[in-house]
């Protein structure tokens, strides 16, 4: 459940402060993060998000006290180019940025046991590979680089 906004004339630095603020909170929360919040970029992420949770509503039939900002995503779009005339008939260069703004809204399951609509994760077999398996390796390759340590202190010993 996502909704976009393309084009939007606020530097991606300038909206990516205020999408920092309502990261992994609830939406009710978020909202009122961002009507309060007195800059541009919050009015235009709040329209962002008020679609997202319409569209959960309405195509994903999901209640808006489970709805959370699962992820905000903030991208840099075309860069108008002005310029500004000085002196010896110079020019210095002007950017007026834009950006990209994806706003995903996930399910959090209460403790009540409301099914979440995302699938569920696959359990783990002895086949796939895991992070276990490679946390493993490091280990070995840093007890090898000990030993290398210990036999150059023998031969200088």
């Amino acid at each position: 459940m996502k909704a976009i906004s393309r084009q939007l004339r606020i530097t991606p630095r300038k909206i990516n402060l205020i999408a920092r603020l309502i990261r992994d909170k609830n939406v009710g929360d978020a909202m009122s993060i961002l009507e309060f919040t007195p800059k541009k970029g919050a009015k235009l992420l709040n329209k962002v998000l008020k679609s997202a949770v319409a569209n959960a509503e309405n195509n994903f039939k999901q209640e808006r006290d489970s709805l959370y900002v699962k992820e905000v995503v903030v991208g840099k779009a075309t860069t108008l180019k002005r310029s500004v005339p000085i002196s010896k008939g110079r020019m210095h260069p002007i950017l007026k940025r834009s950006a990209h703004v994806i706003v995903h809204i996930g399910v959090r399951a209460a403790a009540e046991g409301v099914k979440t609509a995302g699938k569920a994760a696959p359990e783990k077999t002895s086949k796939q590979k895991g992070p276990d398996k490679e946390s493993k390796k490091p280990a070995a390759k840093e007890s090898s680089a000990k030993k290398t340590r210990k036999s150059t202190t023998k031969v200088k010993a």
